[in-house]
């Protein structure tokens, strides 16, 4: 198979762009080499990396980050507050998220929205299989009164938009 030079365009614009601001200025060398590094380093990749995804809703997409970086704040004082306050009595519990999305993308970045939002680690996806009807995601909550409401936010919150970006 023949590699093309532009074959990412997003993730050639992604490490140049990342290249400048690492920089700190913009001349006419660091420009060059964010191009040669824009250029080389997905080429280089190119035989480890996917064909890519084509995502249907991108203002969804933007939508989704901004609640996924409002939750990263929320829950990191959600779990300072538990590791300070000497009267708190946190409720570990381990919850199964069944799945909807199909997608495998989808279905890792749900993972990895999980895992970055403090206070739960997404441990295990299970894949469908025979014998076990759906995909799920196995979660650990370092605080959960309800696991019924704990999943409902996670399919509510990042699943359904995931399934309208993905599918």
């Amino acid at each position: 198979m023949k590699r093309r030079w532009f074959a990412h365009p997003v993730l050639s614009l992604l490490t140049g762009a990342v290249w400048l601001l690492l920089q700190g200025s913009v001349t006419v060398a660091t420009l060059l080499w964010a191009v040669i590094l824009g250029l080389g380093l997905p080429w280089l990749a190119g035989p480890f990396l996917n064909p890519g995804t084509r995502l249907h809703a991108w203002g969804r997409a933007l939508q989704l980050l901004g609640v996924v970086l409002w939750d990263i704040v929320v829950a990191n004082l959600a779990v300072a507050w538990l590791a300070l306050n000497p009267a708190s009595r946190p409720q570990p519990a381990w919850v199964r998220v069944p799945l909807d999305i199909r997608h495998p993308n989808g279905t890792v970045l749900l993972a990895a929205i999980i895992t970055t939002t403090p206070g739960t680690v997404s441990c295990v996806i299970e894949q469908a299989r025979p014998g076990r009807e759906t995909p799920a995601i196995l979660v650990h909550a370092l605080n959960c009164t309800d696991p019924a409401a704990l999943v409902a936010e996670i399919k509510s919150r990042y699943e359904a938009p995931l399934r309208e970006i993905f599918e």
